[in-house]
């Protein structure tokens, strides 16, 4: 059966409407080359010792000299002490901000931002931090970008870690990186001094709670936490006795996975119960639970004991503890760094990252080994594409100061930033994500916005989302009350550029489909175009196929079927799941330009507008649940009529017009 050219295009024009955008989730690898090594360096500054001890010789630090003016009291305060460097105003007028974020209460929130500006007038550095982000937002205050960054400054200059964030983040986007790298230091110093000896930090997993226009429901069911279904059949399986489900459990309280808060004690109770089965990986974990004294007295005999094990049941990543151990001489005879060298170097062989970093950091300071900067850096490199956060800090160190590597300002910041990102200030994404799974929106978008200051790009994009996805009902507090739909559409717009700038190319894509449809805002073909060219930039295959189908119709570009083609042979080159709707689009130019200014290419320009009456036929009548079941019964009753004279007439007559017909090939079967 041969289809109608009108039946392709209609079709093609369905097809596209489904095209999803959709984040590609590239990886971040690095490349070293010879340029990046400075080649006059020699062993010269190999000396320069960092800013903390990469073998973890320091005590841990609190969670008041780390974060200090934290928001942790008004979330934990069965778990922290309201810290003495904030004033009891502060708490109280941050709590009702909240408090109002939740409910939605106008006075409320005039209150709170009232009580916290009289904090900060005099003086408090964590009160004018949070009067810096209601300038920045324009929240019961009119919005002001020199009053925001006034008082962050004051409040970086008092100690406050998150407006210094927030600084360091506004000096990225302008390219002050002269500026941004001397705060992103010191914040990725002070996230480092929490991270464990041999893993990756105590991060807060970053949650996108959507995929694209739709709620990431698979990831939220995820993060519930004790209440997930998953999570109870892994705890009863754990319980019964599966060393498998007590690990991952231990894991999940150990590290706050999941939706779970970090619970050591608990950690230490099922790594314990897995160990007693024999389960090697938790043998390591406990070991450097006692190493580490998270939760437990410290016992270096214990934590050598359990990494020991942990190694003989072939877990080469337990090397690394054990190379700590002889480093610093703890639960052993004595120091003894070829020993630590070897143990790193069998991590490494198996392709353990932590044992590249590790090795690294002896060649770099010369510790039982010859100084050799060079060698150094490639172990840090091989590290750091495997995720390992503090060889992103070495790195990060080396091209600030040009030891090792040529000094790159910008490179020394974004990796800084990456390391900052994952210090205890990000807990924030929790309760955001606590408050969401809750159905408490404001209170989670005023988080968000709270972590989209600080530069975190899933924050941004989660905040944009609510904004969008729940208009009126995401609490978004304006100058002088909800927002207005401007105040939304500006603050929306506002964060998905700034996830865009960061990468985030389904964000700049949105930003056009805004523009294009007139969400929240007027048409404006020209910078709906501009978003689809900055997506574009980013290898972004819809972005691409919409700047085709601008061309192909001189909407906001100038008219030109040659770029509309390069455009959608692009997308599909980026993309091959877009195959079909580029080659329906393809062949949509080819009727232009082989049939212009003829009735064809008027009923190609019309179909738009049909097919749009359709969607609206199908969504309000078609999909009314009345009318949905009628039409259900009709097409049912049709059917049966249909095979009814199917069978008719397949009856052979008998010859001698008796009445008794005979089917031709049996009963009639129902389509399976």
């Amino acid at each position: 059966m041969r289809v109608s050219g009108h039946s392709i295009i209609f079709i093609s024009l369905f097809i596209l409407s489904v095209y999803i955008h959709r984040v590609q989730a590239r990886p971040f690898v690095l490349v070293l080359s010879n340029d990046d090594f400075n080649g006059g360096f020699g062993d010269n500054g190999a000396d320069e010792s960092s800013d903390f001890d990469e073998f973890g010789e320091s005590e841990p630090k609190s969670e008041e000299e780390l974060d200090p003016g934290s928001w942790r009291p008004i979330f934990e305060p069965n778990d922290s002490a309201v810290h003495a460097s904030a004033s009891p105003q502060y708490y109280s007028g941050l709590n009702k901000i909240l408090s109002a974020a939740s409910v939605g209460n106008n006075t409320l929130m005039e209150e709170a931002v009232s009580e916290i500006d009289s904090s900060a007038s005099s003086g408090d550095p964590h009160a004018q931090s949070v009067m810096g982000f209601v300038y920045g937002i324009g929240m019961m205050r009119e919005t002001s970008r020199s009053k925001s960054i006034l008082h962050h400054h004051f409040a970086a200059e008092g100690g406050n870690m998150q407006s210094k964030m927030a600084l360091a983040f506004r000096y990225l986007r302008q390219n002050m990186h002269y500026k941004a790298v001397e705060l992103y230091a010191e914040l990725a110093e002070t996230a480092v001094n929490s991270f464990l000896i041999s893993k990756d930090s105590p991060m807060v997993e970053p949650i996108r709670i959507h995929i694209g226009t739709e709620e990431n429901k698979d990831a939220l069911r995820k993060s519930r936490g004790e209440e997930d279904e998953d999570f109870q059949i892994l705890e009863y399986q754990a319980e019964k006795g599966n060393s498998a489900a007590m690990h991952k459990i231990g894991l999940f309280y150990y590290f706050g996975l999941r939706g779970l808060r970090r619970d050591h004690a608990k950690a230490l109770y099922w790594f314990s119960k897995a160990v007693e089965k024999g389960e090697p990986m938790s043998m390591e974990l406990l070991g450097e639970i006692y190493a580490r004294g998270a939760g437990v007295e410290r016992n270096y005999d214990k934590a050598r004991e359990c990494l020991t094990l942990a190694v003989k049941q072939g877990l080469y990543s337990a090397f690394n503890g054990l190379g700590y151990l002889y480093v610093k001489g703890y639960g052993v005879d004595k120091r003894n760094y070829t020993k630590a060298r070897e143990y790193f170097e069998m991590a490494a062989n198996n392709e353990d990252p932590s044992g590249h970093y590790n090795l690294g950091v002896l060649y770099l300071k010369g510790i039982g080994v010859k100084k050799d900067v060079r060698r150094a850096t490639k172990y840090f490199f091989v590290a750091a594409n495997a995720g390992q956060p503090k060889a992103f800090y070495q790195l990060a160190k080396m091209f600030h100061t040009g030891v090792g590597l040529t000094k790159n300002l910008e490179m020394a910041t974004t990796f800084y930033k990456l390391v900052a990102e994952r210090g205890p200030w990000s807990s924030l994404s929790r309760w955001a994500l606590e408050a969401y799974l809750k159905g408490d929106v404001g209170k989670a978008f005023i988080l968000y916005s709270r972590m989209s200051e600080l530069g975190y790009e899933v924050a941004q994009s989660n905040a944009a989302w609510i904004l969008d996805k729940f208009g009126e009902r995401s609490m978004c507090m304006g100058v002088s009350g909800f927002c207005t739909d401007k105040e939304r559409h500006d603050r929306a717009h506002s964060l998905w550029w700034r996830a865009s700038e960061q990468g985030n190319e389904h964000a700049a894509l949105l930003i056009g489909d805004a523009y294009y449809y007139g969400r929240g805002t007027e048409r404006d073909f020209m910078r709906a175009a501009e978003a689809y060219m900055y997506a574009k930039s980013q290898s972004n295959a819809q972005a691409m196929f919409n700047l085709g189908y601008m061309h192909e119709h001189g909407e906001g570009l100038p008219f030109d079927l040659h770029l509309a083609k390069r455009y959608y042979d692009q997308a599909l080159q980026s993309d091959a799941a877009a195959k079909l709707p580029v080659t329906l689009a393809l062949a949509s130019v080819w009727v232009r330009r082989n049939y212009a200014d003829t009735a064809l290419v008027q009923v190609l320009d019309s179909l738009p507008e049909v097919y749009r009456k359709v969607e609206e036929w199908v969504e309000n009548v078609v999909l009314e649940e009345g009318n949905a079941t009628i039409l259900t019964l009709f097409l049912c009753l049709m059917t049966v009529l249909y095979l009814r004279g199917r069978q008719r007439r397949q009856v052979v007559l008998d010859p001698v017009g008796a009445d008794v017909a005979q089917p031709l090939a049996g009963p009639v079967a129902f389509p399976q």
